[in-house]
Formats: structure tokens, sequence, C-alpha cells
């Protein structure tokens, strides 16, 4: 075996917060930490990367002096064993723009973008994580083939821990919670 073949050891161990708190930003951009282990993320199309700027510039406008919109950062959900998601667009209090890690309780909505690949992840599994950390608003974007992609938007039912189905919106969005906002995205 040669050592081009030998996986890193962060590939099959457990990462804890204190390790991951030493890794640079280039060790942890394109990653997430789930339960621990690191998944790596392939890189976003254009069209991806587009759609994210284009709704967290919306929603940053939008959301007023108290609330920050932001694209490719970490959200620590959990300490033990480390969860790190890295939403597509996410809604935090702008008082805590220098405070790290980002935690549930900084933020008010997230967004993903669902690529291939990330089906499933970004339709059930990412639900249920931000729902279980208790963040209010999670918005999911399908991209279509052609046409306007389709925004699924879904509140927090603080009685189940589970978020309740909102609007759905093909190209402009338009509600009023957790802020008035109007987005086109029939130009994608």
């Amino acid at each position: 075996m040669t050592a081009e073949m030998v996986a890193p050891a962060w590939m099959h161990e457990q990462v804890t917060a204190e390790q991951y708190a030493s890794w640079t930003e280039e060790q942890c951009a394109g990653i997430e930490i789930v339960d621990g282990m690191v998944l790596v993320s392939p890189s976003a199309s254009k069209r991806h990367n587009r759609l994210a700027r284009l709704l967290a510039n919306a929603l940053d406008a939008a959301a007023g002096p108290d609330w920050n919109a932001d694209t490719d950062f970490d959200v620590r959900l959990q300490d033990v064993p480390l969860n790190n998601r890295r939403p597509d667009v996410t809604v935090y209090r702008a008082e805590t723009i220098d405070v790290t890690p980002t935690r549930p309780e900084h933020v008010l909505l997230v967004v993903e973008v669902v690529s291939p690949g990330s089906e499933t992840t970004d339709r059930i599994v990412k639900a249920d994580q931000y729902a279980r950390a208790g963040i209010q608003f999670y918005w999911r974007v399908e991209q279509a083939a052609t046409g306007a992609p389709l925004v699924y938007t879904y509140v927090l039912d603080p009685a189940t821990g589970r978020y309740r189905d909102g609007d759905v919106f093909a190209g402009v969005v338009k509600l009023v919670a957790p802020f008035a906002v109007e987005i086109d995205l029939s130009q994608t």
C-alpha cells in the first residue's frame, strides 16, 4: 500500500469540538461534521451558489438591523457528538457576528438548496436536525431543470419539536414571517 492510499485519521475517527476548533478555515471548508464524523461535500454548481447568494442578499436586506443573512459558515447543532452543519444560507442575530461557533439560539432561519446527491439529507435529515436544535424557520429550495426554483417553507411547532409545512413558492417568495420579504428567483 502506498502513502497516497492511506486515508487521513479524520476520515475514520470521530472529531471532537476541541479538535475541530484547532483546524484552520481551509481545513473546515467544504465539510460538515455529523456525529463526530467528517462529511466532505462536493463543490456546488454555479446555479446553486447563485441561488444561495440571491437568497442571502434579499434576506439580509429585509431582515433589518437585528439580523444578518450570510452563506457558508458552520452552525454548531451540538457538541457531543460534534454536529456542525453548514447551511447554504443562515439568518442569525446581528449581535453574534463575532461569536464562534454559531449556535442554534443565534439562528432564526436556515435555507438549504437541494442539489443532486443531497436530496435525502436536505429534505429529511437536516430538517430533523434543525428542528431538534430549535431553529424556528427552515426553507428548502428545489432547483428545477427548467423554470423557477420551488421554495418550501417550514415553521417549527414548539409543541412537537418538528417543522410544520408552510407555504410553497414558485419563482417569487413573498412572506411576512419571520419578517416581510419578497424575493424574485424566477431569473436564476
